[in-house]
């Protein structure tokens, strides 16, 4: 049986990638690896930031979902927050072979906790689908910068952000696999069966290989579409994580699924994790 305002590692990892997913906040007092899309605090500091989180959801977690967990859920729930426990914690969320991200992949944070990111401007695949990958994934809070490729050197050194999807960076194109791909293996995602689908289309989308994926150039074509709708690269990729979050969802829940003429209720969280 469940306790008492908590939820289970399987409806999380259900719910993560999702944008109905819960503020994940990971109170451990220490942590090489971690809960993917989760935010690291302190309980002891608990009082700080309850104020600061900006949410109505959260899910507080820390190694066994005991005592630390319980009683900072339960402090934010003073401060008018839904706020559950994982139940049985990190170790269960590890002991059930669940993906976790390797905190040290993770670039520094700036003053309010955040990754800064880099890239060229007028984005129109990888540049679209790395931010979704990072904010539904890895850091919820992250922030994207846009500017000139000559001037991505630059701002990364100046403003401490973290460059992508160009040449000679880290985070980028690697043989024949595109920054998307990186990003998926970097962090430890690759085990997710969804997450590895959608690598394979946005790489035949972003690579001019549309052979690879039959979805590729459906991705490709909403994607330039997008790219001459907005002239705001950031009102972009505000849309286009929509595009990527029914992609996602399409790769996880319906590629069985054909056209005809029963009105499908949606799944949510009713299929198994490894759907």
């Amino acid at each position: 049986m469940s306790a008492t305002n908590a939820i289970n590692i399987q409806k999380l990892a259900r719910l993560i990638g999702t944008p109905a997913c819960p503020a994940i906040i990971d109170v451990r007092p220490e942590a090489a690896e971690l809960l993917p899309a989760s935010t690291r605090r302190s309980a002891e500091n608990v009082g700080e930031w309850a104020g600061t989180l900006g949410v109505r959801k959260a899910v507080v977690a820390c190694d066994h979902g005991q005592e630390r967990s319980a009683g900072v859920a339960a402090l934010l729930r003073s401060e008018g927050m839904d706020a559950e426990t994982l139940e049985g914690g990190f170790a269960a969320w590890r002991g059930a072979g669940l993906p976790v991200i390797d905190a040290a992949k993770l670039p520094p944070r700036d003053q309010a906790g955040r990754t800064v990111w880099v890239t060229r401007a007028r984005p129109k695949v990888d540049r679209i689908a790395c931010p979704w990958l990072i904010r539904r994934f890895v850091d919820p809070a992250a922030v994207f910068l846009f500017v000139a490729p000559a001037e991505v050197a630059g701002v990364a050194d100046r403003f401490g952000a973290t460059p992508f999807d160009v040449d000679g960076v880290y985070w980028s194109h690697r043989g024949e696999t595109c920054s998307f791909d990186t990003m998926v293996e970097e962090f430890g995602l690759a085990s997710i069966g969804a997450l590895a689908r959608l690598a394979t289309i946005v790489r035949g989308a972003d690579t001019a290989r549309p052979e690879i994926a039959p979805q590729a150039p459906g991705l490709l074509a909403a994607s330039l579409g997008l790219s001459r709708m907005y002239s705001d690269d950031l009102e972009q990729l505000e849309a286009g994580m929509l595009l990527y979050d029914a992609f996602y969802r399409w790769c996880r829940d319906a590629v069985e699924e054909t056209h005809d003429w029963v009105s499908h209720q949606p799944r949510h969280d009713r299929q198994p994790v490894s759907a």
